[in-house]
This record gives C-alpha cells, structure tokens and sequence, in this order.
C-alpha cells in the first residue's frame, strides 16, 4: 500500500490532491488528483528550462488550497541569493481543481524562459492504486481539445484540461518577464463520470466553515486544533442522495460513505452541525439491507459498512462489492446516533420519519445478529473475500491472544456488545416516546444481555476483546474495553476496573491510548490494529471515563491528543505509532495512514464537550452541565453550540460556569 503520511493533501470532497513538499506529481505511489474512487491525474509536472524548479516552501491556508514555492536556479542574478521564483497555488473545489502556475523575477535583467506542464493520467480505480495494481496500468493518450486537453476511457470517464493563456507545443509557454514582474498560467481540471446504477459520490452543495463555532481556551492548543479540525470537516462533506451531507473517511481510498465512520464522525459532531447527523442518518437509512446476500452480507435491516459506484478489489484477496453490509456494528451506532440526535433536538418529524428505519435495525439486532441464539452478536465472513474482522479493528490481525495466536471466527467483539446494549436502551426510549410497541422487550433484552456478557467476558479483572468460536475469552488488554463506558453495559464497580486499566502505562501511550497493550507479546507500536494509537478510539474512550466520573484518567488521555495534535501541526492522522513519551518527544507517523480523517478530526469537539459534561434532553427541555472536576484548562470557552433551535456559548472559569 502506497505511504500517505508525507503527502501534501488538499481537499474539497469528492476531490483531493496527494502531493510531495515539491507539489509535482509523478505518478509515483498514491501522488495524483482524485475524484470518485478514481485518480483523475497522476502526473502534473512543471519544469523551467527543462528543469524542475527547487523546492523551498510549502503553505497550507485552507483545507482545499496549498501554495508551494520553489527557486529557480540558472536564472536571474548571479550569487546565492535566489532571484527568480516559481509559485504554484492549488485550489480544489467540489468540481475539480484549478492551479496557478506564477514565475516571479526580482532580479535585475529579464527572463526569458521557457515553462512547460507534463500532464498524464492512468484514471486508476482508488483501490488498484492502494493494491499496486495501478502501476501496470498504461497512461492513457491525451486528446487535443480545443487549446486544452481531455482524455477518455472506455467506462465513459472524461479528464479535461483547459489552460490561460493558451500553450505553445507541448504545453509550453514562452516568458519573458521582466524585473520586478510576474507571469502566470493557469490550468483548470475537471472530469465527468458515467452514469451509474450503484452509489454515487457527490459534493456537498454547500460546505459550511463553521465561522459560527469558536474555542478560547488558556490553551492555544485545543484552539488551534479545533479549528484545523473543523476545516477538515468541512472539505471532507459529500452528499448522498437527496443531498444528505455526509461525511468521506478519508482520502483517497475512503472519500465515500461509510456506515461505522460516518456515524461516529457526525455524532461526535452533533453539538456543532445536528446537520450532518441527520443527513447521515437519511443517508445510510436509503441503502439499509432489505434481503439476505451472503456475497454482499447483507442482512433485512442491517446498516451497510460501505458504499462505491463499483466492486473494490483491494487486492491480497480482499474484493468488495459496491455496496457491502460486512459491519457488526453499524446497525446498532446508527440507532444510538439516532437517539443522540433526538436528545439534541433533531425535530421530531424527521425523527419519526426515521422510526421504520429503527424498528427495522432492532430487528436486525434481533434475528441476524446472533447467529448462534447463544445471546451475544458475533460474525464471520462467509465469503473467504471479504472483512475477516467486522468492528471498527477489522485488520486480520485485530482479535488475537496473548501469545499472538489470532481468534479464530465467528467473534464476539466486546464494543459491539456494548454498542448493543447501548442500542436497545436508545432504540426503547424512542419506542416509548413515539407510542411505540416493544420499549419493555428491548429493556429485557438489554438486561439479560448485561448479567451473560458479566458472566462471559471478564477475564483478569477487565472485559476480554472478544469470545471465539468456542466462546473463550481472549485475554489481554485492549482499547476495546474503553468503548463499554458510557454505554451503560457496565455498572460502576465495572467502570472504575476499565478505568485503572486504561489509566495504566502500558495502554496510555502519552499521545493517546494504545490499540493493543504494551505488555502483550506481539505488541508491535506501529501495528495498525496491535499497538498503534487512533484519535477516534482514544476519544472515544475519553468521552466514557469523563461520563463514568473517571476525569483524571479522562484528562491525561486528552492532554496526550493536545501532545500529539501539536506534534502533527494540529492535523491529527487516521492513527500513529504507540511507542509512548517513555520513547521519544513525538508520536511516530504511521506511514500509510490517512490525513485528514473523518474521526479523528471529529474527536477534537468530542473531547471538549464531553468535558464540558454537556448532556440536553430537548424533548424533555433539560439541559445538564457537569463539568469534569479535573480538566486540562482553567479556562475555556466554547461557542456555537446548537441545542434544538438555540446556539450556546458555554464558558468555565476557575470552576464558575456562564451559559449564554
């Protein structure tokens, strides 16, 4: 799989541009220009005199522009101070990209120069490009297209390029500039797409900028990782059908919806933009199962995993139709998103609109989800060619022993049982609001569930990751457990056993909690599921230790996001190494992961509105705020909070807390 981490991104969904510092694009690994699980580009190179310019900087403004200036050696004054310079402004929107190509001469004669612009193209799927499959790929030939250029494939996907000023041969331009002067070409890229039966992946119509949302904080930290974080937000939003907004994993490989992502993504983001909640519940509700599909796992009432305009081969065996339902979890987060957009005022007309979407999703609980009626959900992959892990570590190698030995299926995933529980409670409350049958049965349910998972999973005074197919424990710590608190699965006494685990140094990193511990003996901290640190997971986890009491814990773990967001110039990645603080003075880039990321982005509101202990009730017109009693700031101030029809300011200060 192609490196990530040292690319240059610049985003405005469903487009997006993976480059080095230098900003040219070869072609080379996962370099290109993107849309739509295609790679519309992959080579924009621009050489000066037949050389490539130097790179020297590069400027990051906004999610969707990126400026990258180079020197031009060979021209202009004699010595070693640069005189000529070449700047190049990227700008992505949601329907293509535009790039200004500007020579700048500050030395003291003219220039006279010949530019030229290399373009190329394979229009790669996403995913032979994350196999390597892309690189057997021919380039396709360009078109002549007017003073531009198109090239087309047999799918009926057409590139276009048109340039200002038109080119000489070869997309060359002659200048001449003179001193203290500039000249500037630029190049617009856009594409068009078959028509498709399957999913399609659209921008948003609008992408908001969340001018209304400000943090001040004592902390300039969590200021500034708020910020980068909602601009990443913003640039990540598509639309689904009806233009639902939705929020793509992650590029290049994730720009599309996903069921466990996208809800935990909005749902975090529910006290920001209630919005994106609703059009991500609208949206995954449109494509819920409504059959059984082994190939596809499907299931009648089951929320999908993920959604493509076409079949996935990921390569290593792993091949993925358009839409593919192999989540054991997207069911029951859709139904608690649900819940929590209800509680923060969701209008109830758009909830109840949803309820047949619910009452279906339970049912999926109910009748699909535990194959083997022995009480708890667990899956396997029936296929041989699709996820062989099915919660949110779906790496082969997530569900393993202590000696390494990885369980073998079906598997019972701790979070998932939590999640369950956490669902049927919601699911129930929502029945009994809409004078619904069924509330007390599904309060049975989760009581029942609660003493089986209290008498199955507890193994050295915490919850295994999981039961196998023979329905042991599989012990050693994981993050796993952390998702169980707040979901109400556990009872205090059980909380607080979590809680000292997660507080302990082999699972708390420093930078975040460690998705495997540091004692097992196939810890490995670059590990993708077995070690290494997500912002997501760790967020999560803090959301629970501050909702169970447990704030020191809490604000240790979100000290160690602010540690890292820092070291990560506030853009924290899909995940990083878990080496820990103990090792060294930054977290390790984990090298193919993605940047930016729906979640982890998401976690940075997650974490300061969990400790602001903000809880409403619309339907019950309450509004509960429970500061954590030991936080990372003396003072903090969140705007633009939407509670129902209302936007909040919210303020604590030395322990006095304002609402306005």
């Amino acid at each position: 799989m192609p490196d990530l981490h040292d690319l240059v991104t610049t985003l405005a969904a469903p487009w997006v541009v993976l480059s080095p510092r230098s900003g040219q694009l070869t072609g080379a690994g996962a370099e290109g220009v993107y849309a739509r699980d295609r790679r519309i580009l992959s080579r924009l190179e621009v050489t000066v005199d037949g050389r490539p310019p130097k790179p020297v900087h590069v400027d990051e403004p906004a999610t969707g522009t990126t400026r990258y200036g180079a020197v031009l050696d060979g021209l202009g004054d004699a010595g070693h101070d640069p005189t000529v310079t070449l700047r190049r402004t990227r700008q992505v929107d949601g329907a293509g990209l535009t790039e200004e190509i500007t020579l700048v001469n500050r030395s003291h004669e003219t220039v006279d120069c010949e530019l030229v612009v290399a373009l190329g193209t394979d229009l790669a799927g996403t995913a032979a490009v994350r196999s390597g499959a892309a690189a057997d790929l021919p380039r396709l030939e360009p078109l002549a297209d007017g003073d531009g250029l198109r090239w087309e494939d047999g799918s009926g996907t057409r590139v276009n390029v048109t340039f200002d000023p038109a080119p000489g041969l070869n997309q060359s331009w002659r200048l001449k500039v003179e001193p203290g002067q500039s000249a500037t070409v630029t190049l617009r890229l856009t594409a068009s797409f078959p028509a498709t039966e399957g999913f399609t992946i659209e921008p948003p119509a609008s992408r908001p900028a969340y001018d209304e949302v400000e943090l001040d904080c004592d902390d300039q930290r969590i200021t500034r990782w708020i910020r980068r974080s909602l601009d990443d937000v913003a640039g990540l939003q598509l639309s689904a059908d009806g233009g639902e907004r939705y929020l793509g994993a992650g590029p290049p490989w994730y720009l599309t919806l996903f069921g466990r992502d996208s809800l935990i993504s909005a749902g975090m983001l529910i006290p920001v933009d209630p919005q994106l909640a609703a059009g991500t519940l609208r949206a995954l509700a449109a494509h819920q199962g409504t059959r059984v599909d082994p190939a596809a796992a499907e299931q009648p009432g089951k929320i999908p995993h993920e959604l493509r305009s076409e079949v996935a081969d990921h390569g290593g065996g792993l091949v993925l139709p358009a839409a593919y339902y192999g989540t054991h979890d997207a069911t029951q987060l859709w139904i608690t998103t649900l819940h929590k957009a209800w509680r923060w005022g969701m209008p109830a007309d758009e909830v109840q609109a949803l309820l047949p979407n619910l009452q279906r999703a339970l049912a999926w609980i109910r009748d699909y989800a535990d194959p083997d009626g022995d009480g708890f959900l667990e899956y396997i992959d029936e296929t041989g060619h699709g996820l062989a892990n099915q919660g949110w570590k779906d790496s082969s190698d997530s569900v393993q022993w202590p000696d390494g030995t990885i369980a073998t299926a079906p598997i019972a995933l701790c979070e998932v049982q939590g999640y369950a529980y956490a669902a049927a409670i919601a699911g129930a409350d929502l029945l009994d609001a809409f004078d619904l049958e069924g509330g007390a049965d599904w309060r049975d349910w989760a009581a029942t569930l609660k003493e089986r998972f209290r008498a199955s999973f507890w193994v050295d005074g915490y919850p295994a990751i999981a039961l196998d197919s023979e329905k042991r424990p599989a012990a050693g710590p994981a993050s796993n457990m952390g998702h169980l608190l707040g979901t109400g699965l556990l009872d205090p006494a059980e909380e607080t056993a979590v809680a000292e685990h997660l507080a302990d140094f082999d699972l708390n990193s420093g930078f975040g909690l460690r998705t495997l511990s540091k004692a097992m003996t196939h810890f490995n901290p670059l590990g993708y599921h077995t070690g290494s640190v997500w912002p997501h997971d760790t967020a999560m986890a803090v959301q629970g230790l501050y909702a169970a009491g447990h704030a020191a814990t809490a604000t240790s773990y979100v000290q160690g996001l602010l540690t890292a967001a820092e070291a990560f110039d506030y853009r924290l990645p899909e995940l990083y190494g878990g080496e820990g603080t103990g090792q060294e003075l930054t977290p390790t880039p984990y090298p193919l992961s993605c940047r930016p990321q729906a979640w982890a982005a998401a976690s940075a509101i997650a974490v300061v509105v969990a400790a602001l202990g903000i809880e409403p009730n619309v339907p019950a017109c309450t509004l509960d705020l429970t500061p954590a009693t030991v936080l990372p700031w003396r003072r903090i101030k969140l705007k633009g909070v939407r509670v129902g029809d209302h936007t909040l300011s919210i303020e604590l200060n030395d322990g006095v807390l304002t609402v306005a």
